[in-house]
């Protein structure tokens, strides 16, 4: 049974980090973010007219909180909670007061068990009167979420049959592209074989190739350290650049990727598990490349 709701969009990814300050600073004045609100334990940030597309809590252990999915609609949010609450997974409900601190509409969290990781689902977000800044990055959108688990299988099988989530490109048996369907995005998020649950990445999507130059000429002179790049990934077809956050947890800048359309699109690849799949350009990643980052638990 395919399950009956749609998605409109990879929102926000939510990541803890151990120096708040110096986070914000990383991802306001070298990735480019804008900064909207800041207390003792958290941050929001924008690349968008939505009040946030990154949130950074202040924690022990760096990492990935959780990742948030904007739905189709009300309708589809209430088919969600239903279908996942059918499907044994025990989603809750935020209360209005969470809701209201997100700036959300109504909000509900799920964990995906073979990941460990906390999907929140909601329907609309606060859209801010200014529009995003570009300071020193073009940025289109954030992109997409990457993480590792030891339980690839089971978690594939899930977030095909309970998340609707539809693979674009796949290496059998270590890794898939995904995207949440019907978002034509080659992905918004993906998933590989792993010794441990882990964050790999998380992708912010530039609008001119010359970001990516420029960013890497930044986060240079900036002594952030580069792990992969830039390059060409052979499933999307982006151009890519990875760096580490002051955490080393890793955050990519692409540009350009293939958009597959609802009801019309091709069928997913199975690609060899070969160097030139990661990079058609030839470069190899540097050993701290996709490392850092742990599951978190997903709550406020």
């Amino acid at each position: 049974m395919k399950p009956p709701f749609n998605y409109r969009k990879l929102a926000y990814a939510a990541l803890d980090v151990t120096d708040l300050d110096a986070s914000v600073r990383f991802y306001r004045d070298l990735v480019g973010l804008d900064l909207v609100q800041q207390d003792e334990t958290a941050a929001f940030l924008r690349c968008s007219r939505d009040h946030h597309n990154l949130v950074l809590y202040r924690g022990a252990v760096p990492g990935l909180r959780r990742a948030a999915y904007e739905m189709a609609g009300a309708a589809d949010l209430e088919a969600a909670f239903e279908f996942h609450a059918a499907r044994g997974l025990a989603p809750r409900w935020l209360d209005e007061a969470a809701c209201r601190a997100l700036n959300q509409g109504r909000t509900f969290r799920v964990r995906e068990p073979a990941s460990g990781l906390t999907f929140e689902l909601f329907d609309r977000m606060t859209q801010l009167a200014l529009p995003y800044r570009h300071t020193v990055t073009k940025i289109a959108r954030l992109g997409h979420i990457v993480v590792g688990t030891p339980d690839y299988d089971a978690a594939r099988a899930r977030l095909m049959d309970d998340f609707n989530f539809a693979v674009s490109d796949f290496v059998e048996g270590r890794f898939s592209w995904m995207r949440c369907y019907p978002n034509p995005l080659h992905h918004t998020f993906a998933m590989g074989l792993s010794e441990r649950r882990h964050l790999h990445h998380v992708n912010f999507m530039v609008t001119d190739v010359d970001d990516i130059g420029e960013a890497m000429n930044r986060m240079k002179k900036a002594g952030v350290e580069i792990v992969f790049g830039p390059g060409r990934h052979l499933p999307s077809t982006s151009i890519f650049l990875y760096f580490l956050d002051p955490d080393g947890m890793t955050i990519e800048f692409s540009f350009g990727m293939e958009e597959i359309p609802a009801g019309n699109g091709r069928l997913p690849r199975m690609l060899e598990m070969h160097p030139n799949t990661m990079d058609i350009w030839g470069s190899s990643p540097a050993p701290r490349f996709g490392k850092g980052g742990a599951i978190g638990d997903g709550d406020d």
